[in-house]
């Protein structure tokens, strides 16, 4: 199903895509193209006036890596009630997690999308 989305958001995830943070790039190297047990993964996909840094449609996952610019973030926090609400589930990771402890953090999703049934 296609959503309408604004210009400006499409451009903006476009440009994120583009300049991704390393975490960001390695993690998309686990979840692009159905690596992760067959889930499909979409990344920098604008929804309802945000961008996701990654979602999985049919677990209703998203998955945020953020930098330190996120700490005790009140957006963060009204953005996450907003899709807790949609029915999605929201893991969020920070940067350095992903660069130390990339397995850990995968195993981590992988945990969630088992908890869905698929």
């Amino acid at each position: 199903m296609r959503r309408k989305v604004p210009g400006q958001h499409r451009h903006f995830a476009k440009t994120m895509r583009t300049d991704a943070t390393l975490a960001e790039n390695l993690l998309w190297q686990v979840l692009s193209n159905r690596q992760l047990e067959g889930f499909k993964f979409k990344r920098q996909v604008p929804l309802e006036g945000y961008i996701l840094d990654f979602v999985c449609f049919e677990a209703r996952l998203i998955v945020e890596v953020d930098g330190f610019q996120h700490a005790e973030s009140g957006r963060d926090l009204a953005r996450d009630a907003f899709f807790h609400g949609q029915g999605f589930r929201i893991l969020r990771f920070w940067n350095e997690e992903i660069v130390r402890n990339l397995d850990g953090a995968c195993l981590t999703i992988l945990s969630e999308l088992r908890n869905t049934g698929g």
